[in-house]
């Protein structure tokens, strides 16, 4: 089976964490800071604070702001569920704005959303595709909102020569096994707020503060959300590969892109001259006359060994949300899910696997072309 992404772990990667193992310190030690220092240098802000993983970076990244009760952001219903359920647990509202045929949110229909109660705008940058994120900027400027980017799919995406991560308030990075780069599981805050940096510190680590000897204080509610120095030995080695890991993603997405060029089956999102992706994600677009035999297409692939994968159902059609705030329909996002595929594309493939995929992908939609059920 070639997966729709996975993984890339080398030599070197098991050497730093066999080393790491060796020393003194498994975790609270120098890698994690090192491992900082270097996504920072790499993203060109001024702080990250790793954590656990990117649901937590979330959480505490909400509760930096003082989100609570009565308060509502305004994000993405296409996304993993971490994104508006740590807003849930911080007792606070998603409000959902409907996608372009990108994936991302759309940001012209933003500013309609907000109230009294909008405290922050949270977009995700879709399969590594950037947002538009000078556009919200500039809204959330005007109305005195947050900014907290969901980057979880575009560590190494660029939007106009600059990475992503450089300007929202906070930015949330994912390390997961099949993202670019992997620390098992991890995640990071991004921010050039020095005041916010220091209290994600504080909130992923219980809250406590060293004083002297054996001394401490507890000087906030927090949590245990920190990152081993054994995951950021793995994250460091990695890292210095995240370069060449991308131009193999964009190897394979440029080989699509030819390959798809004129197929009547489906659409790829094509990405801007003004951004670079990281790929995390290939999505394609199913035409409609194919919508109602995308199960089977998705079986059928998987018959043949690739991996499909479909991002995401909504989130407001999951049975938590729609008992707690009811039906809702945001026409975009049905339809892009009706239609989205992922197909695999990522660092450990060969051109010849990708072309394998092209050829299986556009017998199985020929098998099926007339469906009109």
């Amino acid at each position: 089976m070639i997966p729709y992404s996975r993984q890339s772990i080398e030599q070197c990667d098991i050497d730093a964490v066999v080393e790491t193992l060796k020393g003194d310190f498994l975790t609270g030690g120098e890698r994690v800071e090192a491992f900082e220092a270097a996504l920072a240098s790499y993203l060109g802000v001024q702080h990250v604070c790793v954590m656990n993983s990117a649901t937590s970076a979330l959480h505490v990244a909400y509760q930096i702001i003082g989100l609570k009760e009565e308060d509502e952001i305004i994000t993405t219903p296409l996304t993993f569920a971490a994104t508006s359920n740590t807003a849930l647990q911080c007792g606070a509202t998603p409000v959902f704005c409907d996608i372009k045929f990108d994936g991302n949110m759309n940001e012209k229909k933003v500013e309609a959303l907000i109230t009294p109660n909008t405290k922050a705008v949270v977009p995700m940058d879709f399969g590594g595709n950037p947002v538009e994120i000078d556009a919200l900027r500039a809204l959330c400027d005007a109305h005195h909102l947050f900014l907290i980017e969901d980057a979880s799919h575009a560590l190494g995406s660029e939007i106009n020569g600059q990475k992503v991560g450089q300007k929202a308030d906070m930015s949330i990075f994912s390390f997961h096994a099949i993202k670019p780069i992997t620390t098992f599981e991890g995640g990071a805050i991004a921010t050039n707020n020095t005041e916010f940096y220091e209290k994600a510190k504080l909130l992923r680590s219980h809250g406590i503060v060293k004083k002297t000897l054996w001394n401490s204080d507890m000087v906030l509610l927090g949590e245990n959300y920190r990152l081993s120095d054994v995951a950021c030995a793995l994250g460091l080695s990695q890292l210095k590969r995240l370069d060449s890991f991308i131009e193999k993603r964009n190897a394979i997405a440029h080989a699509y892109d030819v390959a798809f060029a004129h197929t009547p089956y489906f659409t790829p999102i094509g990405i801007d001259n003004s951004k670079k992706s990281s790929h995390h994600l290939y999505p394609i677009l199913l035409a409609k006359n194919l919508w109602c035999s995308k199960e089977e297409i998705f079986q059928a692939l998987h018959v043949k060994g690739v991996g499909v994968q479909v991002h995401y159902k909504p989130i407001y059609q999951f049975s938590y949300y729609k008992e707690r705030f009811g039906e809702l329909y945001l026409p975009n996002t049905e339809d892009f899910y009706r239609a989205e595929l992922s197909i695999p594309c990522h660092q450990g493939m060969s051109i010849e696997e990708a072309q394998y995929v092209i050829q299986s992908l556009l017998e199985v939609c020929e098998s099926i072309k007339g469906c009109h059920r």
